[in-house]
């Protein structure tokens, strides 16, 4: 499973589900102080869940592919295992939003054909992914169109351009400055990286200030320190 557990001040707006084959989706629109987004979870048979996040924006241009990927699994042909890709690949795209990249692959194996949504986030993260059969592509579709009719494609929130990473080095180590957003809102990743060793920490948005302050006041003190002679500092 991927995503985690409802936020303090999350309202879920809307719900549908969908049984296609043996899965049940449940697409469910939520907001919170950052803005709309929908939460799409997939049942299994056996029970278990998994889940991506879209930006209401993202979930119109998910939408877009939907139809997209549906005239083209309209015009195939029979499963030939002889004419199949080694990957089992036969149309893929790709969608970017923020910190976040979804990959769009509607494969075949022994089971039949489907489409595998797979969200990544920049620099580490899991990854998250649901699949659709593909016949229920056109079902779907028209699903996400119904609650974007009734919410719109306005994800809220931030709507500046995000600042791009940035980077330096220390001695043996190296440091990564990146900013994100998610679900929870904007946040700062800084990832310390050595050789086989990779940790980070991540910040809000809104602990930004406080946590520079805090940094000032020890470069302040470590300089004022630093200022003193070796007899002044000994007294």
């Amino acid at each position: 499973m991927c995503g985690g557990q409802q936020q303090v001040g999350e309202q879920e707006l809307a719900t549908k589900m969908l049984q296609i084959q043996s899965k049940r989706f449940y697409i469910d629109v939520k907001q919170n102080r950052r803005g709309r987004f929908m939460k799409v979870a997939e049942i299994g048979a056996d029970g278990r869940r998994n889940q991506v996040f879209l930006a209401l924006s993202t979930a119109a241009e998910f939408r877009d592919h939907l139809s997209l990927f549906s005239d083209f699994y309209a015009n195939l042909g029979p499963p030939n295992p002889d004419t199949l890709p080694e990957d089992g690949k036969l149309k893929s795209e790709t969608m970017v939003k923020d910190n976040r990249r979804y990959y769009l692959d509607l494969k075949e194996n022994s089971r039949g054909r489907f489409l595998r949504v797979s969200q990544t986030i920049a620099r580490g993260g899991p990854r998250c992914q649901i699949a659709i059969p593909a016949q229920g592509m056109i079902e779907f579709r028209d699903a996400l169109q119904e609650l974007l009719d009734e919410f719109g494609t306005d994800d809220g929130g931030y709507k500046g351009e995000l600042p791009e990473g940035r980077h330096m080095r220390v001695e043996n180590k190296n440091f990564y400055f990146d900013i994100g957003q998610n679900n929870r809102g904007i946040y700062m990743r800084i990832s310390e990286v050595k050789t086989n060793f990779r940790t980070a920490i991540t910040i809000p948005e809104k602990s930004w200030s406080r946590f520079r302050d805090i940094f000032a006041d020890y470069v302040d003190k470590m300089k004022d320190g630093g200022e003193k002679g070796p007899s002044e500092s000994n007294k």
